[in-house]
């Protein structure tokens, strides 16, 4: 095909296109007159997510370069692995990182099912305002700022706190809970489920608010018990929630989430054995410490890690269950 030929092939592509991409731009320019409101929304999560979400990701060529107070904030220097093969020799990250992996991993254990089987307990009571009082308590815990929280935790298990006071009463000795490596997981895990155990049931009601009331009519009949309907067709019903619930969890399984504000307040030098996680590590190291590209080094590695368990339990659960993110 002569060029002429070709370029003659390429106008009529496109005149034969013109017509849909001119509808396609009528019924955006249409949309956004009806929608404007919305769209108006829109706006400010979109500034904040390019502020403070994508802008920073500039930031990561810290890892690579040397940076030197006062000077360039994209580094100075060639290209350089250094500061990664400086932390994956180095024993305290992969304490961390393991500390990170057993608390969220603990975390997850016994938040998940418990949130599940709370969601449907509180899906069968029908008393309207017994329902909504016990969801009012349990939501609250979620509302408490981290810092009350942590305060509170401290209090209750001083030595001076109501729970060693209890102990002392039975005959036994004060424990000095705070201060104990091996108590420190236990502490984050049963804090942890109590603040989020009634927040998180909210996306499971609404899910089994979207089920149609015939299928339990229907199991009825079939002369299944509450629990049977229950196991067939409510949780079949809300499993693409689960599953979703899950992926997300498990991506974050070593990323910080809310997990850096209770341990860096909880935490202590006399607890880093099994309390330090990658995220005040992280903190620690280019903060306090001043070791910026050890610090992003560090970081980055950590959202690989994170990037890398997303995908394969979204992989999973496309295979297994047929839901997935993408």
């Amino acid at each position: 095909m002569s060029k002429k030929e070709e370029y003659r092939h390429t106008v009529s592509q496109d005149e034969d296109w013109s017509p849909i991409k001119i509808s396609i731009n009528k019924r955006i320019i249409k949309d956004f007159h009806v929608n404007w409101q919305l769209y108006l929304m829109f706006v400010l999560p979109v500034i904040y997510y390019i502020i403070f979400r994508y802008i920073p990701m500039f930031g990561n060529i810290l890892a690579f370069r040397k940076y030197t107070s006062g000077g360039n904030i994209f580094g100075e220097g060639p290209l350089t692995l250094k500061y990664f093969r400086q932390f994956i020799t180095g024993k305290p990250f992969w304490q961390a990182f393991s500390n990170t992996l057993i608390l969220n991993g603990l975390y997850l254990l016994f938040r998940f099912p418990l949130t599940l089987i709370f969601a449907l307990l509180l899906n069968e009571i029908r008393n309207l305002h017994w329902k909504k009082f016990v969801q009012t308590v349990s939501y609250l815990p979620h509302f408490i700022s981290m810092v009350i929280v942590c305060g509170m935790i401290k209090e209750l298990l001083s030595t001076s706190g109501p729970i060693n006071e209890f102990i002392a009463k039975l005959g036994g000795e004060k424990i000095s809970f705070i201060s104990l490596a091996e108590w420190f997981r236990t502490i984050f895990v049963a804090s942890g489920v109590w603040q989020s155990l009634g927040w998180g049931t909210i996306l499971y009601l609404a899910a089994m608010s979207g089920i149609n009331p015939s299928l339990y009519e229907a199991a009825t009949v079939d002369g299944a018990n509450h629990f049977q309907q229950v196991l067939h067709v409510t949780i079949p019903c809300i499993l693409p929630t689960i599953a979703t619930l899950l992926i997300l969890d498990i991506g974050g399984l070593v990323g910080s989430g809310g997990a850096f504000e209770k341990v860096y307040l909880l935490y202590s030098p006399l607890t880093y054995e099994t309390s330090d996680i990658v995220s005040t590590y992280v903190f620690r190291m280019g903060i306090e410490s001043g070791s910026i590209n050890f610090a992003t080094a560090v970081g980055m590695f950590e959202g690989v890690i994170n990037l890398i368990l997303l995908t394969i339990a979204n992989f999973v659960s496309r295979k297994v269950a047929n839901t997935s993110l993408w």
